[in-house]
């Protein structure tokens, strides 16, 4: 006879917080949102810690190389996908470890002898109005000078004569060598009153742009994920069937963290190839899952699992619930595993973090999901939205749409990842749509984390530790559910003020 668990499988929904006494150093410039990444012994810190508890899904849709570097810099992390070839992932790895935050690949570029008219075409493509003037027109040649919008007017001057005969030789300008660092770009910006210094390589190719204009921009970003080298921080997905030959590459690419990227991570096959990392690539971060359980939990923990992912079934564009049958309400699951955790974290000395993985359809819903114990979140839809995913920005009638498909969808062609027993999906776990476009990530996260701030300091705390300590939830019925929003015609254009 089946075991039947008693308790109701819930959800975030099913949940609010009470505000618990605000004390005088609860403000939102005071909480920190620093959280553990990776386990560590009870008391010491861990080898990786986020400034921001946010991770982005391991989906095709989702941890674009651009995302990566826009999520570090905000102090969350990417995990790439691994349903594309080893050389590729660890390309993508690469192009994030490779990024200098301040340091600017020139996208403007053009050679000496183009046309101005031609110059007019590439800024208005790339919408900048500083150029490159190379040997042969790349990011990366040898530099001849730089051509600015205020170098030339339209109307002036002749579109068919050369670049050359308006660029800023290199002779001309000041250039930096390519040990040079951002602090002492900076400074030179400012001493020698300049808007541009580029970064040179021994060769004199082009290797970097430094404007003044991005000096503001860094500062937006004091809590970024760098390693000790100051380089973005990013992670990676494997899988349990070539994880012996992309492992290696990913680290030789710069990997920061792994995770194993599977629907039902309480498996042997997960369990083995945990083991086998750990054995052979001690120093990497691992992650697991996906769970639902403490059994599950500590199964992995004892596995290696560096850290463990819970979600099976949540997320807004997975079907396996509808199609198998098979997963858990989500806060349900957070909470069961969160209880796990500590009494792995009281027997072993050994804190495991955890991560919340679905469920989160709401801003509020990350706040509960911390709450409830977890570390961290990861998000598939809600990065989707943005423009720095995957998915291509389509025009609807009701304004603009992005792309997105699970990793169960027959367009991900992801099948290893569900094991049905083919060569390919016999059914689909995912689905294949759009979400609302919700413009740059920098922009949305920042509402996010401001909504998240101030949860907190109505629940009288400062730190992610102490938010889960003394955090207080109650069960929210049917129509205390309706009651929580608004329930008045909403104005359908802004009212006048003044």
């Amino acid at each position: 006879m089946a075991q039947v668990i008693a308790e109701v499988s819930r959800t975030f929904n099913e949940f609010l917080l009470l505000p618990n006494r605000t004390r005088t150093d609860c403000s939102p410039a005071t909480v920190s949102l620093r959280t553990p990444l990776v386990r560590h012994l009870v008391g010491e810190r861990p080898a990786i810690e986020l400034g921001s508890p946010f991770t982005s899904a391991i989906m095709q849709a989702v941890s674009t190389p651009e995302l990566a570097i826009a999520l570090a810099r905000n102090g969350g992390l990417s995990f790439l996908h691994h349903n594309q070839s080893i050389q590729d992932q660890a390309a993508a790895v690469r192009q994030v470890k490779n990024f200098k935050a301040g340091f600017v690949t020139s996208d403007t570029n053009v050679r000496p002898h183009d046309s101005l008219s031609h110059l007019v075409a590439v800024m208005h493509r790339t919408g900048h109005s500083t150029a490159a003037v190379t040997h042969d027109g790349s990011a990366t040649g040898r530099l001849l000078g730089l051509v600015t919008s205020r170098d030339f007017h339209p109307q002036r001057h002749d579109l068919d004569g050369p670049v050359s005969g308006r660029m800023t030789p290199i002779a001309d300008l000041p250039h930096a060598a390519a040990d040079t660092t951002l602090s002492e770009a900076n400074a030179r910006l400012w001493d020698q009153r300049l808007d541009c210094l580029p970064v040179l390589d021994a060769e004199g190719h082009l290797q970097y742009l430094v404007f003044r204009s991005d000096y503001a921009d860094n500062k937006r970003f004091p809590d970024q994920a760098v390693d000790g080298a100051k380089r973005l921080r990013v992670g990676a997905g494997i899988n349990t069937h070539d994880y012996q030959e992309r492992v290696p590459a990913l680290l030789e690419a710069g990997a920061d963290a792994l995770c194993f990227d599977s629907s039902d991570g309480y498996s042997d096959w997960q369990a083995q190839a945990l083991s086998w990392v750990k054995k052979h690539y001690p120093e990497i971060p691992t992650g697991g899952g996906n769970v639902v359980d403490g059994e599950a939990f500590t199964f992995l923990a004892e596995a290696g699992a560096d850290f463990v992912k819970v979600g099976v079934g949540g997320g807004s564009i997975c079907i396996t619930r509808d199609q198998k049958g098979i997963g858990r309400g989500q806060a349900s699951a957070v909470l069961d595993v969160a209880a796990a955790r500590d009494a792995f974290r009281d027997r072993t000395g050994e804190y495991v973090p955890v991560c919340s993985d679905g469920g989160l359809v709401h801003d509020y819903h990350v706040a509960l999901a911390l709450a409830m114990g977890a570390d961290f979140v990861m998000m598939g839809r809600y990065f989707a939205r943005f423009d720095q995913a995957a998915g291509a920005k389509l025009p609807t009638r009701d304004g603009f749409v992005k792309e997105y498909w699970g990793e169960g969808s027959n367009r991900a062609r992801n099948w290893q990842r569900y094991g049905q027993g083919g060569q390919g999906l016999i059914f689909e776990e995912g689905v294949d749509g759009y979400v609302p476009y919700a413009g740059d990530l920098n922009e949305g996260l920042a509402v996010t984390i401001a909504k998240l701030k101030t949860t907190m300091v109505s629940c009288g705390s400062v730190t992610l530790p102490e938010f889960q300590s003394t955090a207080r939830l109650t069960l929210v019925s049917d129509q205390s559910f309706q009651e929580s929003h608004a329930n008045v015609t909403l104005r359908d254009t802004p009212a006048t003020i003044g």
